[in-house]
């Protein structure tokens, strides 16, 4: 395989970053094995959730976890087979991993439409910031998933997030200037240079700014829990109707942005407004729990729920937001207490 950095951007080389509901050929995990996220017996009840989402997942496509060692896969295998998940779904990338968030650290699979050629964008990790070192390990992953396909990768140099980033596959990025413009990523930066190069490397044509995220996110905004594209022309954005709640003014904020917004075709955006679940709170603490964070995968939407008031408003202003496919939803209560959900914890191989 081409294991070098190619000089020539993505965008030169004829790719882009596909829409999510582009199909899959896999979704790709790093399996959560200590602490940090989850502390204390919290990584234990965590993880039949997580078991779930991976049974959810492998009935319409492969299932790739990046483990740290063949004792973990050991566990791994073992747990799915007690729930009937297809093991023939399942792949194993044996390597050191430092966290479990596969969305901010793992591969960018961008493609060409042209020749069907497949291609990792190695974007640079640093924990969000530097909030949680070590992180060498999982900022090598990308690299290892590229040997492990055999397909080329590409390095742009510059700190990115998987969950910062969020594409209608036909020219559009919508980010938050809260994570991306934040000096703890790439101070030497101006906002400029971090709209060429993501255009360069994700094959887009535009980016498109929210201002911020939600109470409880520790990834100073991330687009992947307020603003989410369900087509070409349309987004659910979340808003809160308590006007005293803290997410309501910032949610406010995105909202008229993304009002004001036009695509590369010129056409305003279709906005469906989606509510934030009732406060989630755990041991006093406000975890980050949307309804934004869903994975579109082959076999569905699948949506985090919290045994919350709003859970099956959200359930059906999301079924009508994608007529035609299935509407999953998952208990996320355990999973949320490490501050992200089921699309911060996976990352879409598309199939070409």
């Amino acid at each position: 395989m081409a294991d070098h950095n190619i000089s020539a951007t993505s965008k030169d080389l004829g790719f882009t970053f596909p829409a999510e509901w582009h199909p899959h050929r896999a979704t790709w995990l790093t399996f959560p094995h200590n602490d940090a996220s989850w502390q204390g017996d919290k990584l234990a009840k965590m993880r039949p959730q997580y078991f779930e989402f991976i049974k959810q997942i492998s009935q319409g496509e492969n299932v790739c976890f990046v483990t740290n060692d063949e004792a973990l896969k050991n566990f791994i295998t073992e747990e799915l087979s007690k729930i009937n998940v297809d093991l023939s779904k399942i792949e194993f990338l044996i390597k050191p991993t430092n966290d479990a968030w596969c969305r901010d650290h793992g591969p960018s699979f961008v493609i060409n439409p042209e020749t069907g050629q497949k291609m990792i964008v190695d974007w640079g990790h640093n924990a969000w910031g530097g909030k949680y070192p070590p992180y060498n390990d999982d900022n090598r992953t990308p690299r290892a998933v590229a040997s492990y396909l055999n397909i080329p990768i590409i390095n742009p140099g510059i700190i990115m997030e998987g969950g910062a980033v969020e594409f209608n596959g036909a020219g559009s990025l919508l980010t938050s200037k809260s994570c991306l413009l934040n000096l703890n990523r790439n101070p030497h930066l101006n906002q400029g240079q971090i709209e060429k190069t993501l255009c360069d490397f994700y094959g887009v044509e535009q980016i498109l700014w929210v201002e911020g995220g939600i109470v409880g996110d520790d990834t100073d905004g991330h687009i992947d829990d307020t603003t989410r594209f369900v087509s070409e022309d349309t987004v659910v954005a979340c808003v809160e109707s308590d006007v005293n709640d803290e997410n309501h003014e910032i949610l406010q904020t995105n909202l008229q942005m993304l009002k004001e917004m036009r695509l590369v075709n010129g056409k305003q955006l279709n906005i469906i407004e989606l509510p934030m679940p009732k406060a989630v709170i755990i041991d006093d603490f406000r975890t980050p729990g949307s309804y934004a964070n869903f994975l579109i995968c082959n076999a569905g939407v699948i949506v985090p729920v919290f045994n919350n008031p709003n859970d099956q408003v959200a359930i059906d202003i999301l079924g009508q937001a994608f007529p035609g496919r299935k509407i999953i939803p998952l208990l996320a209560t355990e999973i949320i207490w490490g501050q992200g959900s089921f699309h911060c914890l996976s990352q879409q191989e598309p199939l070409v």
